[in-house]
């Protein structure tokens, strides 16, 4: 059975996805405009097939990392999302500086549940998940 650790980081870890997911959509068009506006990547021609190809991919590594953190438990994707929040949280002042209204909110309110979710990861009720003492089938 899972620990009510992991069972918490799942909800926090799903819920700043979903609303990471909406600020993806609801900002879209400013997204693409902010990315055609850098001469480099208007001169390749990238649009917004390349940011929708570029959030899917994210979304997708998200949510492996969720898999092989809550339900197939392993310590290096703990770490890897350990180390990618830490990133996101250092890139936050850049991402707060260009963001307003909605989008701004909705950043900060998935950096915060991300980041309590990990939080969730070092609790004493998950030790024995990721060394694979815990049954994980629920």
């Amino acid at each position: 059975m899972r620990p009510n650790s992991i069972i918490l980081f799942e909800r926090l870890y799903l819920a700043s996805l979903a609303i990471g997911l909406v600020n993806i959509v609801s900002s879209f068009d400013r997204t693409v405009a902010q990315f055609q506006a850098n001469p480099a990547v208007a001169q390749l021609g990238w649009g917004g097939g390349t940011v929708m190809a570029l959030s899917a991919f994210g979304i997708g590594i998200s949510l492996l990392l969720w898999y092989f953190i809550a339900r197939s438990p392993s310590a290096i994707a703990k770490w890897i999302l350990v180390i990618f929040t830490a990133l996101g949280l250092l890139g936050l002042p850049g991402q707060l500086a260009s963001s307003g209204g909605m989008a701004l909110a909705l950043l900060v309110l998935v950096n915060l549940l991300q980041l309590a979710a990990v939080v969730m990861l070092f609790r004493a009720d998950t030790k024995p998940w990721f060394a694979g003492e815990a049954d994980t089938a629920d």
